[in-house]
């Protein structure tokens, strides 16, 4: 009852399938009616009968996919070049709906088309993950540069008030060289653990390289801007790293929200500059925008 498909079809079949061979392949007559489908409509729980043949593309999706549907199919019954995805709403025996994409391309001699249906939440979920990991650091599990500096970016945008800090680990790369980069990559996770534990569970943290961490303190006072910087540098001169007498400490730059993200984030980078070079150890505050 599944029909078959004859070479020159496998053959525009293959172009279709190359890149998912699992998909639900349908084949279409030139007026949109299923001529063959594969046994997948049955996982996928569509509101097909048992039997798909002889049931219109139209009956399986959502009326409000209709007229882009038809046309993509017209256009692939021409003989039209090249395929696009539509999102469609497909119908389910249980009288849900699930989303999924729908390529539909030409068949030899303009006999009909064939379709590819997915379900786009799987393609959905994947490149949520994908943009997890490009926006996190994965030694500390914050955020990374790229992210931090979209985040600020928007922030600036929308005109809101706060302040940015930057925090930088005295004399890391010593600790690296003293202990290995695994003492070192275990100074990063500890501190990334001070800066949640200490700071607002609003403001907003990343790693911005190497021992450098970035924080967002959006609707925070000058004051209090300075006084959060202040205690996590304390805390951190309390700390040691458990091997030898290397003491951690860390140094800061904190500045108001300026005109622009760039702006913002030089004049951080400056206060950082200054803090490192009165001693390390301490909070250094931009004095431009005070």
């Amino acid at each position: 009852m599944w029909g078959t498909i004859s070479p020159g079809e496998a053959s525009a079949l293959y172009r279709l399938v190359a890149d998912s061979p699992t998909d639900l392949v349908l084949k279409t007559d030139r007026a949109g009616r299923i001529v063959h489908a594969t046994p997948a409509t049955e996982e996928l729980g569509l509101s097909f009968p048992q039997d798909p043949i002889g049931c219109h593309l139209l009956d399986f999706l959502h009326p409000s996919c209709g007229e882009a549907v038809l046309a993509e199919h017209a256009a692939a019954v021409a003989g039209r070049d090249g395929c696009n995805w539509l999102e469609v709403r497909a119908l389910l025996r249980d009288g849900g709906h699930r989303w999924m994409e729908l390529k539909l391309g030409a068949l030899p001699q303009r006999s009909g088309a064939l379709g590819l249906l997915r379900s786009i939440e799987d393609r959905r979920a994947l490149e949520d993950r994908l943009f997890v990991a490009a926006m996190t650091d994965p030694l500390t599990r914050l955020t990374n540069r790229e992210a931090f500096v979209r985040m600020l970016g928007h922030l600036v945008d929308s005109g809101a008030r706060g302040h940015i800090a930057l925090f930088d680990l005295d004399h890391f790369r010593t600790i690296n060289l003293q202990h290995g980069h695994s003492g070192g990559d275990r100074v990063l996770v500890a501190f990334a653990r001070l800066l949640q534990g200490l700071l607002r569970a609003d403001d907003i943290l990343s790693r911005i390289g190497g021992g450098t961490f970035g924080v967002l303190l959006p609707d925070v006072d000058a004051a209090d801007a300075d006084a959060a910087c202040s205690r996590v540098v304390a805390a951190m001169a309390e700390l040691n790293d458990g091997a030898g007498t290397q003491r951690l400490t860390a140094s800061a730059g904190v500045a108001r929200f300026a005109i622009s993200a760039d702006a913002t984030l030089r004049e951080a980078e400056l206060a950082l500059i200054s803090a490192k070079s009165r001693g390390r150890n301490r909070v250094e505050r931009s004095r431009r925008w005070h």
